[in-house]
Parts: C-alpha cells; sequence; structure tokens
C-alpha cells in the first residue's frame, strides 16, 4: 500500500465525505493554489477526473464503486474506470455483444458522443456500418467487430419475424429495409411512431433501443400519425397537372383566330 502524505491525507478526508470535488475545493483543503502540488498529491492517491462535465469533477479508485460497464457517477457526474471519454468509448464498444449506435452509448454514458465517435472513426480506432439509416459502431478488431455484426442483424432479423406476417419472405423484408432508407427525416419519424403503435405498450423505447434513435422522436411520430398532424410534400414537378380551364379556353380562341 502507497504511503499517504500528511498533506495528501486532507484530500482523502474530503473525498470520503463528499465524494467528488473541483480542483478549487481540493486546493482550499491542500492549502494551496499551486495546480502542479495538487496533482502531484492527486497522483499519490490515484485519482480519477470525470469525463462528463468537462473533466470538472475529482474523485479516488478506492472510494468508487463502478458498475458492470466501469461508470460510477454521483450527483450526476460520471466517472470511469477508463479515464476520458475516448478511452471510455472504444471499451465499452468492444465489450458490447451487437455494437452500439450513438443512441445506446448515450444511454450507457449519459453524456454526448458524436464528435468522439467522429474522432475514433477517423483515427480507425472502431469501425462503423449503417443499418436502415443508422450509423451502429464496431469493434475495429476484426474477429470482434464481425461477431458483433451478426449478432447486431441476428437480433433485426428476431424483431422482424415477431412483428411482421409469417407470410413476409425474404425478398420483400430486403426491399423493406431498402424502403426506410430511402425516407427522409419525417418519414422516418412517422414509420418509427407506426412501428411502435404495432407493439403498443413500451413501444417507444423499443422502438428508439432497435433504430438507434430518441425515445421522444418515436413518441413525436406517434403523435402526429394519431393527430394526422403530418406535412405533405408535393411530387409533381412545376407545370404539371391539368391545365386550368381559362387557359384552355384561350389557347382554342386563338386557334379558331388564327385559322380564319
Amino acid at each position: 500500500m502507497k504511503t499517504v502524505s500528511i498533506h495528501s491525507k486532507s484530500i482523502v478526508n474530503l473525498l470520503r465525505t463528499k465524494k467528488i470535488a473541483t480542483k478549487e475545493e481540493i486546493s482550499v483543503a491542500l492549502g494551496t493554489s499551486s495546480r502542479a502540488t495538487m496533482f502531484l498529491k492527486l497522483k499519490e492517491l490515484e485519482y480519477l477526473s470525470s469525463y462528463s462535465h468537462s473533466g470538472k469533477y475529482y474523485s479516488l479508485k478506492s472510494i468508487v464503486n463502478f458498475n458492470s460497464q466501469g461508470i460510477w457517477s454521483y450527483l450526476d457526474v460520471y466517472f470511469s474506470k477508463y479515464g476520458t471519454l475516448l478511452n471510455t468509448i472504444p471499451n465499452i464498444v468492444n465489450e458490447s455483444h451487437r455494437g452500439l449506435t450513438v443512441y445506446e452509448l448515450e444511454q450507457l454514458l449519459n453524456v454526448k458522443v458524436a464528435n468522439q465517435l467522429f474522432s475514433l472513426v477517423k483515427n480507425k480506432i472502431l469501425s462503423r456500418k449503417k443499418y436502415s439509416g443508422v450509423f451502429v459502431y464496431y469493434s475495429q478488431d476484426s474477429s470482434i467487430g464481425k461477431q458483433q455484426e451478426l449478432n447486431r442483424k441476428d437480433s433485426l432479423a428476431k424483431y422482424s419475424e415477431i412483428n411482421e406476417p409469417v407470410m413476409l419472405k425474404n425478398e420483400l423484408k430486403a426491399s423493406l429495409v431498402l424502403f426506410f432508407s430511402l425516407l427522409d427525416e419525417q418519414q422516418r419519424r412517422i414509420y418509427a411512431g407506426f412501428e411502435s403503435l404495432k407493439h403498443g405498450y413500451g413501444g417507444d423505447r423499443l422502438i428508439a433501443k432497435i433504430f438507434g434513435i430518441n425515445e421522444k422522436t418515436v413518441a413525436r411520430g406517434r403523435k402526429e400519425l394519431l393527430e394526422q398532424k403530418v406535412l405533405f410534400k408535393s411530387v409533381r414537378k412545376d407545370g404539371g397537372g391539368r391545365k386550368i380551364i381559362q387557359k384552355k379556353r384561350a389557347y382554342r380562341n386563338n386557334r379558331k383566330n388564327n385559322e380564319i
């Protein structure tokens, strides 16, 4: 066990009482404004910095209790046994059964992850594939990633078997997936709402999880569908459709005059 200096004990006492603290609070406990001294003492104690709140809060490994994903929270402040958010995301994805969508990661980590995912894919730390307009993130390790992809496809297939008629053929299923990928934002929202209605109670949460979208988006689509508050967009080209009667009559009159 590491020997803890007298000055470091003031940090231990502070964090055992408060669980988490800011650098300002730790500096007060130490009786110094020196940033270097503060981090030297924290390092002696094997500290953690939060991955939420821009790393503003600190705690000690000896007093936290991580969950199965290696996450610990206190007063809506989140810590990871892997350290930073950029280090945490790949570990969470690598250990996942079927990869993870942005929505699924944000549900686990309780913070926005889009910017970090962009960086991780760009630097080839994670891989991703798109299903029905939603990206799923997999391990960069090909053996793990391929198995995660198979598990993801299998779970989607099982969902389809439960919610689609028995007579539905594989070709039709593939066509539906293609159709969904061609929908715009409103249409996907409405479709998600429709699937939620088919499932009944708990449908919003289930559909949100499957398609990797926010539960509120599914609820909004369901509400719009029930209330028929849908923005209909014209697909006819300008100038198409029946001619106005007045224009037809004017055309006939001009033709008669020319003939005379």
